[in-house]
């Protein structure tokens, strides 16, 4: 079986490939991934998958962090104008970009696997020496960027669906290809995880390049270690007035927004785990001689634990509303983003392990790893394992050409052609081992 897998997947090298550089010149955010998403739905159609579209996918009542109408009405014709499908694209309006492949064969377990898709809002490298700038696959949309390889997970997924389409006489069960909107600032997975779609699965599969796997031919089995986070907008409102004639008469947004950036620091860590908290964003004022009516932060905070961070959560939003009383303004905090802790099953774990030492590629195979960072995938394997199921999540090594999120970020595409194999291989040996 491994023999026929690894042929299927060699045979469509160069579309896997394709895959990634087309998705990564047009990248688009979050909860408007309208091209990426109607390609992958039309791909899966055209391959024999049930494909299901938009708010039928989505728990409206989770989404966070949406794009205001205007900005949904841009994305939506600039996708339109670089190739979307129209008629899959119309479903999606309004930002209900999740699609999901279906491939049903008999009575048997349901499997389900995730891949990303969104960008980030970086501006890509046009230096020679960066490969998609060098063969002319770099993005075209200015200040976004797909610098975390959600290209290459995209790519990945339309290459298991290929190859696990033509292997359906191998195995029975249910197959559930999953691409997600919004990871980035981890604003999709709830919404989805709220949805049905998870509701009969019994194994879920995440995965992602790089990040602890940092080599070609490394890979990591299983991953704990996922900071839970919360992303915060805050807003103070306070009141302009002339800084030297009337200045007893204004109330300083600004001032209220730095005396909360110095004691969101000092927030003590706590004795039961790991804490983070960064200011990343503050814009305030409008000239030197205004008292500053309105200030914006943008804040996170994680924990080793969903509960610590929820300590940290709740420790910042007390003292932004001090802050924003200390000087008589007031403060709108909106939670924009949020993912909770998870850990990978064993079992599953070991499943991974094994098929990894099978496929005549990885030099080192790691059982677990910390993550260190935030996923909201973990809302989706909470659920099912709350459902009786089991999780896990495998880093896939490249070598890295750039940090993750910075404008020269790239992958070796060859770790994408062995992810593929691994992920087949897992369906295989479950649904035909489990039937």
């Amino acid at each position: 079986m491994n023999e026929l897998i690894e042929e299927l997947v060699n045979d469509i090298e160069d579309k896997i490939i394709s895959y990634r550089r087309d998705f990564h010149k047009f990248p688009e955010i979050a909860w408007m991934e309208f091209r990426t998403a109607s390609l992958i739905g039309k791909a899966l159609i055209d391959m024999g998958y049930d494909v299901y579209i938009g708010k039928e996918l989505i728990n409206d009542r989770y989404r966070m962090n949406i794009p205001n109408l205007e900005s949904l009405d841009e994305g939506y014709n600039r996708a339109i104008k670089q190739g979307a499908y129209k008629e899959l694209s119309k479903r999606m309006k309004g930002g209900y970009t999740a699609v999901v492949g279906v491939l049903e064969n008999g009575e048997g377990p349901t499997i389900a696997l995730r891949f990303d898709i969104d960008a980030v809002k970086v501006g890509e490298s046009n230096d020679d020496s960066h490969i998609p700038f060098k063969y002319s696959f770099s993005s075209v949309n200015n200040g976004v960027m797909h610098a975390c390889g959600h290209d290459g997970h995209i790519a990945i997924g339309l290459g298991v669906a290929e190859v696990i389409s033509k292997l359906k006489d191998k195995f029975k069960g249910k197959i559930k290809l999953i691409f997600q909107p919004a990871e980035e600032g981890v604003s999709g997975a709830l919404a989805v995880s709220k949805s049905k779609v998870l509701d009969d699965v019994d194994y879920l599969i995440g995965g992602h390049i790089g990040i602890k796997a940092r080599k070609s031919k490394e890979i990591i089995c299983g991953t704990d270690g996922f900071l839970a986070t919360t992303k915060i907008n805050a807003e103070f409102k306070g009141k302009a007035s002339h800084a030297s004639v009337a200045p007893e008469k204004g109330h300083n947004a600004l001032l209220s927004a730095s005396t909360a950036v110095l004691n969101l620091d000092a927030i003590p860590r706590n004795s039961e785990g790991t804490t983070r908290i960064n200011v990343g964003k503050l814009v305030a004022g409008s000239g030197r001689n205004v008292i500053p009516g309105r200030a914006f932060m943008e804040i996170e905070t994680r924990g080793e634990t969903t509960d610590l961070n929820e300590y940290m959560q709740e420790y910042a939003e007390r003292i932004l509303k001090s802050s924003a009383d200390m000087h008589d303004t007031h403060v709108d905090i909106k939670c924009v983003g949020k993912s909770i802790s998870g850990e990978s099953d064993y079992e599953l774990i070991k499943i991974i392990e094994n098929i990894a030492k099978e496929i005549n590629y990885y030099e080192s195979i790691i059982e677990k790893e910390d993550f260190g960072a935030s996923e909201d995938i973990c809302y989706m394997m909470k659920k099912v394992q709350e459902n009786g199921g089991k999780a896990s999540y495998i880093m896939f090594g490249s070598e890295l050409r750039g940090e993750h999120h910075s404008e020269k970020f790239d992958f070796n595409e060859l770790d994408m052609i062995n992810a593929v194999k691994v992920y087949c291989g897992i369906i295989i040996k479950i649904l035909s081992e489990k039937c």
